[in-house]
């Protein structure tokens, strides 16, 4: 790797290993001061640095041509979006082999942490109305999401298309430094990259060490500081034995494999939510009923 992507460092399992054990007493010490300090603040810092990276790429890269890339992919979204979620290229077999190593590989990363993601949004959001819930999680990060890869994904482009440096031929995790070094903030951009994606890598950990603590107790709010280290070493301990053993394709096979049975528990996550929501609509009476008109007396013609 190329010293200025990054460090000189390299790519072994000794340093994943070191990084994985720094990691894990990082998230460990935040799931254990609870959802109002450690998570709450690491959260709050993932927000800063996610939209510090956005808005400085976005004034460093192609601006106008940024903001119409958003603009028309977004209304190609909403034209092809149900065309799009049922595609699998059944008689094609180079789109199908596309579809398989990302579509589908997502759809079932996505399943798998669904419960996780699921409860602890939910944990966090009670008191929430359904409404502000549906904005909150759905709307406002989906087009923060489209703003996102229209900002880097244009930029990418741009500079593949500069023959600046053929981002084709680098590693995945070398690509968004390589773009990074074509801006005259590089060093910038680069050091709070690095630090998102720690902030994130902690955060996405202590959640789902919570979450596990939740439903080993009995959906306990709080669960023990015990259960939940118990359940951030056993995360770390399963992490470093897959890449061990296989690499980041174990990673993503043990994903597709728990990914099944997820599913299944999906469905049954979405009738309980009809079940309890129609539950409450008839405890409440919330029943949209039209207004009984004002019958006129008929007069008698003699």
């Amino acid at each position: 790797m190329p010293v200025w992507y990054l460090t000189p460092i390299p790519n072994n399992f000794t340093v994943q290993l070191i990084i994985i054990v720094v990691v894990t007493i990082l998230f460990i010490i935040s799931a254990w001061t609870g959802l109002g300090k450690g998570i709450k603040i690491l959260s709050n810092a993932n927000m800063f640095l996610a939209i510090a990276l956005l808005v400085l790429m976005f004034i460093a890269g192609p601006t106008i041509l940024i903001l119409n890339m958003f603009t028309d992919s977004l209304g190609g979204y909403i034209q092809n979006i149900v065309q799009m979620s049922f595609r699998i290229a059944p008689l094609n077999e180079e789109h199908r082999s596309w579809i398989n190593a990302w579509t589908i590989f997502y759809w079932a990363w996505w399943i798998s942490w669904s419960p996780f993601v699921g409860i602890f949004i939910a944990r966090v959001s009670r008191g929430r109305t359904i409404r502000e819930f549906m904005i909150g999680v759905l709307l406002l990060p989906a087009l923060v999401s489209f703003f996102w890869f229209a900002v880097f994904g244009t930029s990418a482009i741009e500079v593949q298309k500069a023959v600046v440096a053929d981002l084709s031929q680098l590693a995945t995790e070398e690509v968004l430094f390589a773009i990074f070094n074509e801006s005259s903030w590089s060093t910038i951009l680069s050091i709070v990259a690095i630090t998102l994606v720690g902030t994130f890598f902690i955060t996405s950990a202590d959640s789902a060490t919570f979450v596990l603590g939740m439903q080993t107790t009995y959906g306990s709010l709080t669960p023990a500081n015990s259960v939940k280290i118990t359940w951030g070493i056993a995360q770390s301990t399963i992490a470093l034995v897959l890449l061990y053993s296989g690499g980041l394709q174990a990673l993503q096979n043990a994903l597709i494999v728990a990914a099944f049975p997820f599913s299944i528990i999906m469905v049954l996550m979405m009738l309980s939510l009809y079940k309890a929501l129609t539950k409450e609509k008839k405890e409440l009476g919330l029943y949209l009923k039209p207004k009984p008109r004002n019958k006129q007396p008929v007069q008698k013609q003699e």
